[in-house]
């Protein structure tokens, strides 16, 4: 009785395999539909309107400014180019408050008299 027991054991088990590698394969196979179609609705409103797929044109802003800030790592790029020519200026140091002004008060009604003061 055990032999055919384990025989009913495995063909369940394998039937369940089958069943349930189905059902996955039939998920991935309608994710990938469900995709494909909303990447043709998406293109469709793109030619429609004439205004390009927001994940398209974010995608384009990253590249853009990963190009400013790294040269010569992208594809199709030529050698690194030099940046200019590099120029020493004199450094002066910057006082921390202003230095008070001489002004004479306003009187009257001079609009700038409550600024000044």
């Amino acid at each position: 009785m055990n032999g055919l027991f384990d025989f009913f054991a495995r063909l369940v088990r394998g039937l369940l395999k089958l069943v349930l590698g189905v059902a996955a394969l039939v998920f991935v196979l309608s994710l990938l539909l469900a995709t494909l179609v909303v990447v043709l609705g998406v293109s469709l409103w793109a030619l429609i309107t004439g205004r390009k797929p927001a994940p398209f044109v974010v995608f384009n802003r990253f590249r853009q400014t990963s190009h400013r800030y790294t040269q010569g790592v992208w594809p199709g790029r030529g050698p690194v180019q030099p940046m200019g020519d590099v120029v020493d200026v004199q450094a002066h140091e910057v006082p921390d408050a202003p230095t008070p002004r001489d002004v004479t008060p306003r009187s009257g009604n001079d609009p700038m008299a409550r600024v000044i003061r």
